[in-house]
């Protein structure tokens, strides 16, 4: 009888190592995860935080469309940008289809 008491407290210590084990693999498996997708997104979404809440008039930017041209006036989540070399051409757009900015003063 001592003899199957041993070999079912095995079995009960190998029940619960293969479920460490499984929680081991899913928490590597979730930092893994964080490390390599959601930790860059929230990086790049501070980089374009920034860039949008120093934007200035003058600056050269270029929208998400590939347009380039100069900021002439700034509102809360507006801008106007001036396009090309007819000064007439002046669109107005939200802040965030802004894709790159340079510095009128660069």
């Amino acid at each position: 009888m001592a003899a199957l008491l041993t070999s079912e407290a095995d079995m009960a210590a190998a029940g619960w190592g293969s479920i460490g084990s499984m929680i081991i693999m899913y928490g590597l498996l979730f930092l893994a995860f964080w490390f390599f997708i959601l930790r860059p997104n929230s990086k790049e979404k501070k980089r374009v935080a920034t860039m949008l809440s120093n934007l200035e008039l003058g600056d050269c930017v270029m929208t998400t469309s590939g347009f380039y041209g100069i900021i002439i006036d700034i509102t809360d989540d507006t801008v106007i940008i001036e396009f090309g070399n007819n000064k007439n051409c002046r669109i107005p757009m939200d802040k965030s289809a802004i894709a790159k900015v340079e510095k009128a003063n660069e």
